[in-house]
């Protein structure tokens, strides 16, 4: 994948990658730093549907459509690397393992867009900032991105309460009430989870165990 990108480009914060309604010609290597995926609603209301961590890619849901989905948002400094849908596509013939990868990759992203469906619609706001949480502390350690038990998590209460359908209020007074309950330490934009299994518990955050062993793909050689 990196062999496909374009040269690296170093990107300001709130610059857009790409907006909502343009012609999708990329995927886009978040090689750092932090990328908002958004939808604009009817009343003008602005609803973040994934906040993006480095080594995701960006943009692969609009791939089936003439004008993209979503617009992709640069939630601090990033850099990427742009990859045109003909040199990706291209894998696709080249690479049957690579193909079948991507498949399961696209079953777990709706497991997890499911998972959160389900969180939003139906469990109290500590509750799903609780989620949130511990959604982006297990990424952030498959990054290697933990440090003394905690991590950075540069988003505004605003941005926070964008994806989680609260208000900023809310969202701060959530925080204050996980503080005050010895859950989570605070300072900044830096997060200490210090009861993770009591914020596993009131979360409803299904614990899902992705499987290694897809034997059935391709013949039965697996991925």
């Amino acid at each position: 994948m990196h062999a496909l990108g374009e040269p690296p480009v170093a990107l300001p914060r709130h610059a857009v990658l790409r907006r909502e309604g343009e012609p999708p010609r990329y995927i886009y290597l978040l090689l750092d730093g932090w990328v908002g995926a958004s939808v604009l609603l009817p009343g003008g209301e602005r609803q973040i549907v994934k906040f993006h961590l480095p080594g995701d890619m960006l943009g692969t849901p609009s791939m089936c459509l003439d004008q993209a989905a979503d617009t992709l948002t640069a939630l601090t400094p990033v850099t990427i690397s742009r990859v045109p849908l003909a040199a990706f596509g291209a894998l696709f013939a080249s690479s049957p393992r690579f193909a079948a990868a991507m498949f399961l990759s696209v079953q777990r992203e709706r497991v997890a867009l499911m998972d959160r469906l389900a969180a939003v619609g139906r469990t109290p706001a500590i509750a799903r900032i609780a989620a949130l949480l511990l959604d982006v502390e297990e990424r952030l350690r498959a990054l290697g991105a933990i440090s003394d038990d905690g991590f950075d998590m540069p988003l505004t209460q605003e941005q926070i309460g964008d994806h989680l359908g609260l208000t900023a209020v809310h969202v701060n007074r959530v925080f204050r009430q996980l503080a005050e309950t010895g859950l989570v330490s605070r300072d900044r934009h830096r997060i200490v989870l210090l009861d993770a299994a009591r914020l596993r518990s009131m979360s409803a955050r299904q614990q899902r165990v992705m499987t290694r062993d897809a034997a059935w793909l391709l013949g039965g050689e697996g991925v």
